[in-house]
C-alpha cells in the first residue's frame, strides 16, 4: 500500500511538473512537427512521390510521431531527475522506506506520460496534413508505450551520471538525434545498398520506427517480432542498469 502511495506521488509530481509549464513542454513539439510536415511533406514530398507504396506524407507521419515521443520521454526524465539530484531531493527518497523500483517506475512513468501525450498532440496535428489510416491499433499502442519506456529509462541513466545541466544535452545532441534521423523516419532503409541496410539494423530506433509504422500502414523494413524482441531487451538492460546505479548510489551520493 505504501509503495502504491509513493509511486502515485512521484507520478503526480512528474505529470504536474510538465503540465505546469505546458507552453514549454507540449507546444514546441507540435510547432516543430508542423514545420516538418510543411517542409518534408508538402514541399519535398510532392516531388518524391510514393515510398513503400504510400504517398510520402503518409509514410513519414508514423516516424515523426515516434521521433517526438522519443525526444520528449528522454528529455523529461533527464531534466527532472537531474534537477532532483541537484536540489538534493533524491537523497531524501533514497533514505525513505521506498523500494528503488518505485523511484525508477515513478520517474519513467512521468517521462512516458509526457512522451505519449506529445505523441497524441502530434498525431492530432498530422490530421491537418494527411488522412491517417490504422492497420493494427494494438501494435501502435504497444510500440509507443514500450519505446517511450526505453528512452525514459535512458534519460534517467543520463541524469544519474550527469554532473551538470550541460551533461544532459550531450547524449541527445551527439547520439540520440543522429540515431533518430538515421532510424528510417524520413526514408525506407530498403532504398539503401545492402551493406548500409545491415548497418542501419544495428540502430535500435530502426526497429521502433518500423514497428510503429507497421501499426499504421502495415509495412515494415524489419520483422515485427524482432522489433519487439529488441525493444524488450533494451527495456530489460536499461532497467537493470538504472536499478543497479540507484542501489549503489552511483552518481547520487556525495
Amino acid at each position: 500500500m505504501n509503495n502504491g502511495i509513493a509511486l502515485k506521488s512521484i507520478l503526480n509530481k512528474e505529470v504536474q511538473r510538465f503540465m505546469r509549464i505546458w507552453v514549454q513542454t507540449l507546444v514546441p513539439p507540435a510547432i516543430t512537427i508542423s514545420l516538418y510536415f510543411i517542409i518534408f511533406g508538402s514541399l519535398i514530398g510532392s516531388r518524391i512521390g510514393e515510398m513503400g507504396g504510400f504517398d510520402y506524407m503518409s509514410f513519414i507521419v508514423p516516424g515523426l510521431i515516434m521521433m517526438s515521443v522519443i525526444t520528449n520521454s528522454y528529455s523529461n526524465v533527464a531534466s527532472s531527475f537531474f534537477s532532483a539530484k541537484w536540489q538534493r531531493n533524491v537523497e531524501e527518497m533514497l533514505v525513505a522506506p521506498v523500494p528503488n523500483w518505485v523511484i525508477v517506475a515513478g520517474y519513467v512513468g512521468g517521462g512516458m506520460a509526457r512522451g505519449i501525450l506529445v505523441g497524441l498532440i502530434v498525431t492530432l496535428v498530422s490530421l491537418f496534413f494527411v488522412d491517417i489510416q490504422i492497420h493494427n491499433v494494438w501494435i501502435i499502442i504497444a510500440t509507443v508505450a514500450l519505446t517511450s519506456a526505453v528512452f525514459a529509462l535512458g534519460g534517467l541513466i543520463n541524469a544519474i551520471f550527469a554532473d551538470s545541466f550541460d551533461d544532459i544535452s550531450i547524449i541527445p545532441t551527439f547520439i540520440l538525434t543522429p540515431l533518430t534521423y538515421l532510424g528510417g523516419v524520413f526514408y525506407s532503409i530498403s532504398l539503401l545498398p545492402e551493406f548500409w541496410q545491415d548497418v542501419s539494423k544495428v540502430n535500435p530506433i530502426v526497429y521502433m520506427v518500423n514497428a510503429f509504422r507497421y501499426g499504421f500502414l502495415g509495412v515494415s523494413d524489419v520483422s515485427i517480432t524482432t522489433a519487439f524482441i529488441v525493444i524488450g531487451l533494451f527495456i530489460t538492460v536499461l532497467f537493470t542498469i538504472a536499478m543497479t546505479l540507484i542501489s549503489k548510489g552511483i552518481g547520487l551520493r556525495s
